[in-house]
């Protein structure tokens, strides 16, 4: 190039440009500039205006595309797209050409070919200049539409210009930029596009650098890939870059990976680019130490600007002076957890909402009601509580979802002894990863005595008279039934709000409820089903060869006392009532079951328009369990009994099901057949070695099968209590909405506790509530979860080699392999289902599903095997399993991803194998 590209020249006080100019220099756009310039050109204006080295431009803004494209007819394609589902790719393919064909063809305004002339002679004769899309939904916090529009490269000439702004207008509507906005939930009539015109630099290298490590999460490691000659190589995926990861704290390179670079592209005279083999370029690194140094610095400053990691585009040429080309955040990242304690070093926090099988986001008053329960049982444990809505010390949140301090269990010899075995059984990945911290030095045993823990312990469980309980349940375990009911039935008498309570009384009974009536459920309750399991084991020990979990595991089919099982037995139960009524059963053969015809039978159920083998069962069955929901540790998800359209739709499933030999209330009590003839057998194996032994392995087992159930109870009365509070939120959220302080009463579960204390004071809060939905709709389209996230930033999980567990040979082979749950093999169609709510489970078929808590298990009753990437042998979807027979893998990596609806797979839950087979005809 004849000419250095050269930063824009400063300007001491710039005069504002109008904001609907057509044409602005870079260094005048940033961030407050947006709409009218898009997100590449306001990140490039904002790396000027801190200093960073860019090379000379400007910007086209929005309002030249919407004035040349407005005669065009886009309105016809916006309805279009927005009446086209997300997922029908080839309807928004044919919406995505007939946009791209009106824009091309569009006449551009005299004054704006004008503008473009000028700015672009001020750049010099003929300067080369790379052209770039930048569009109003694009490189934002939330979603960085990266490579979505067109760039091109070394144009040359004012009509090869503005030939190039026509394409990148016109890519606005490629295939891939339209489908990912639509997926997005954007709506195409907000989005234009401005173009960003600047001097191109002659690169002898360039490439891409993360300041902080997208792949492990690591916020103080910078990445950075590089090749010979333009950075389109490495952008597009064109070479094998090299790759190294910097300290940046040190500047040390923790990672020097050289790559074979055999082409790189550069600018040929008189424009366009061209392809160049290389020979030999692959043995030596394109980057020293120093211009590693260089690049990890110009990204610190960048990120500390933007605050927050950025993903950046530099190029340095032959001059050897480094140049920024682009910049726009790592939305890839998790976020950092709330309220660190970083005075303290690194911490390690575990996702409690995975634990509890919820991959989505909790709304901010379900955050809120969690930090006031973990505040109850914080206090309860004799810990310090300054601020009780806080929540206690280890309790933080990231990304809307909730985590705990774990640091102190692995600083610990006992907490190091317990917790990951209670994880085995749980969530045996987040146990693996846990255990992969142990050698960590950070995390070195400080403390080997277990009075400290103790000291917390004790007092709750002698408030709570666990040893008497334990001892009754040995003994008097008929006793101890009748005990735990008693507590349900006290439990739900302190839920009722007295009569007549005004809106700040409803909102004190729900604080009371949080932080005092809870957290008794869990002592109360709790050491039963442990006790259960812990029997279980001992007629393991007693049985020696003959015990091991492949004869144990049948003993826990068919468990009495289960309250999901009964649930879900109890909705079986109603249709096959439905069943037996031709004009009950004739509404649901003759429903459409998509969104409109399920709202269309709740319309009618709140009518009281069904059949009466429908209206009224409904209604007993929701008058029972309606407290429950998907997502149901969540105060602001609905209850069934505030929208039955899923239940209906389960309903539906189970009248699919026409074999009378697979109906599940048969299966059940099959199971719990088997379960007693094995507790025989097994008692008849011991029996050979002493009569005492025998009796000692039929009293164990027998404990277990009248306490192993129980283990859903606590969980079962917690979303009581939960449902009692949403009831008393939404009066208050009605309250507020008829004051004016929101609009609608669901606003309140956006809200927090002191949040709705200060609405009912008099405080308007809609500038809140529009914030908070905002932020929650983000986070909705989050699918990674971290298991396990360090306080800088690092995923654990993701610096294995490889899932726990997992069998190189099994996974080269193609088997999934997770943790056996249920035994039996089964092999059918899959279907991958991510949300319950309205789900169609074709009887027989395989549930595949990232996580369930029991608003999933309906769904199990008429499935033929289940597959779950997220659980241990005793999560919720795998103690159900068990029940119903059904075989069952969990804690599969990226199932949900990696096996496909509709194609066969087989399913051991005795090996924890998932094998997929071939698609079926047509696919």
């Amino acid at each position: 190039m004849e000419q250095p590209p050269g930063p824009a020249a400063p300007q001491q006080e710039p005069q504002p440009e109008p904001r609907h100019a057509l044409v602005l220099a870079l260094e005048l756009v940033g961030a407050e500039l947006l709409p009218d310039v898009g997100g590449k050109a306001a990140n490039l204006g904002e790396l000027l205006q801190a200093g960073l080295p860019v090379p000379a431009g400007f910007c086209l803004t929005t309002h030249a595309y919407r004035r040349t494209t407005s005669p065009a007819g886009l309105d016809a394609v916006h309805a279009g797209l927005v009446s086209t589902a997300p997922d029908d790719l080839p309807g928004l393919a044919r919406q995505a050409a007939d946009a791209r064909r009106r824009v091309l063809a569009a006449a551009v305004p005299a004054d704006i070919v004008e503008a473009v002339r000028n700015a672009y002679t001020a750049l010099g004769p003929d300067a080369p200049v790379a052209v770039r899309s930048s569009a109003t939904a694009e490189d934002l916090p939330f979603a960085s539409f990266a490579g979505q529009q067109d760039t091109f490269l070394n144009v040359v000439g004012f009509d090869a210009v503005l030939a190039a702004v026509r394409q990148c207008w016109a890519s606005l509507w490629t295939d891939r930029a339209v489908s990912y906005r639509a997926s997005h939930g954007i709506s195409p009539s907000t989005v234009a596009l401005a173009v960003v015109v600047q001097r191109m630099v002659d690169a002898a290298v360039a490439g891409v650098l993360f300041t902080a490590n997208p792949v492990t999460g690591r916020r103080h490691e910078a990445v950075i890939d590089a090749s010979p000659g333009l950075g389109e190589s490495v952008v597009s995926g064109a070479v094998n870059p090299d790759h190294f990861v910097v300290d940046s704290g040190t500047q040390t390179v923790l990672e020097r990976r050289i790559g074979n670079k055999g082409m790189e592209i550069r600018p040929m005279p008189g424009g366009g680019t061209e392809r160049i083999e290389l020979s030999g370029a692959g043995s030596q690194p394109c980057l020293d130490d120093a211009q590693l140094a260089a690049l990890e610095l110009l990204g610190r400053r960048a990120e500390v600007h933007f605050g927050a990691p950025q993903d950046l585009e530099w190029a340095i040429d032959g001059g050897g002076e480094v140049w920024l080309t682009q910049s726009r955040p790592i939305t890839t990242l998790y976020p950092l957890p709330e309220r660190q304690r970083i005075r303290d070093g690194t911490r390690v926090y575990l996702c409690f909402s995975l634990a509890q099988g919820l991959t989505r986001p909790l709304t901010p008053m379900g955050l809120a009601v969690f930090r006031l329960i973990a505040s109850s049982v914080a206090r309860a444990a004799h810990f310090d509580v300054p601020v009780p809505h806080d929540g206690p010390a280890p309790y933080v949140q990231a990304g809307q979802r909730l985590f705990f301090d774990l640091t102190p269990v692995l600083r610990s010899a006992i907490g190091r002894a317990i917790v990951p075995r209670v994880f085995d059984v749980m969530e045996a990945r987040s146990a693996a990863v846990l255990r992969q911290l142990f050698a960590d030095p950070r995390f070195a045993v400080t403390s080997r005595s277990p009075w400290r823990l103790l000291r917390h312990i004790a007092p709750v469980a002698t408030r709570a008279r666990v040893p008497e309980s334990l001892l009754r349940a040995l003994f008097r375990p008929e006793a101890a039934l009748r005990r735990a009911e008693r507590f349900g039935e006290r439990f739900r008498a302190a839920l009722v709000v007295p009569a007549g309570s005004t809106p700040a009384q409803r909102l004190d009974h729900v604080e009371r409820i949080l932080g005092q009536e809870l957290f008794p459920v869990v002592p109360s309750i709790l050491p039963l089903p442990a006790l259960g399991f812990a029997l279980l084991a001992a007629a393991g020990r007693l049985l020696g060869p003959d015990g091991g979990p492949g004869a144990l595991q049948p003993v826990l089919r068919g468990l009495p006392n289960n309250v999901t099982t009964e649930m879900d037995l109890a909705l079986w139960q109603l249709a096959s009532v439905i069943r037996a009524d031709a004009g009950s059963a004739a509404v649901f053969e003759g429903a459409v079951f998509d969104e409109t015809g399920v709202s269309e039978l709740v319309r009618r159920y709140r009518a009281r328009e069904l059949p009466a083998a429908v209206q009224s069962g409904l209604a007993g069955f929701l008058s029972r369990y309606g407290h429950r929901a998907v997502a149901e540790i969540d105060v602001g998800m609905p209850r069934w009994s505030d929208d039955p359209a899923h239940i209906l739709g389960v309903l539906a499933n189970y009248l699919r099901l026409e074999d009378p030999g697979q109906a599940p209330d048969r299966q059940f009590s099959r199971a719990a057949r088997d379960a007693e003839a094995q507790m025989g057998r097994l008692a008849a194996a011991a029996g050979k070695r002493s009569r005492l032994r025998a009796a000692l392995v039929q009293a164990a087992l027998k404990r277990t099968r009248m306490f192993a159930g129980l283990r859903e109870l606590p969980k079962y009365h917690i979303v009581e209590a939960l449902a009692a509070v949403r009831g008393q939120l939404q009066a208050i959220g009605t309250e507020l909405a008829a004051a004016g302080r929101i609009t609608d009463a669901d606003d309140v579960f956006f809200l927090d506790l002191v949040e709705a204390r200060d609405g009912l004071t008099g405080k308007p809060l809609h500038d809140v509530v529009a914030q908070r939905r905002d932020a929650y709709a983000q986070e909705l389209g989050r699918r990674r979860i971290p298991r396990v996230l360090l306080s800088d930033g690092t995923e654990p999980e993701a610096l294995q080699n490889g899932a726990a567990g997992a069998d190189p040979g099994a996974a080269a082979a193609g088997v999934l392999t997770g943790t056996p749950a249920s035994a039996g093999t089964a092999t059918a169609a899959a279907r991958v289902i991510l949300d319950p709510r309205g789900a169609q489970l074709e009887p027989g078929e395989i549930l595949v599903a990232p996580s369930t808590d029991p608003g999933w298990t309906p769904l199990f009753l008429t499935a033929g095997g289940l597959v779950m990437e997220m659980g241990g042998p005793n999560s919720h979807g795998a103690v159900v399993a068990r029940e119903y027979g059904i075989p069952a893998v969990v804690g599969v990596p990226d199932a949900t991803s990696l096996i496909v609806t509709g194609h066969s797979i087989t399913v051991d839950g005795a090996a924890g194998t998932v094998v997929p087979g071939a698609p079926p005809a047509g696919y």
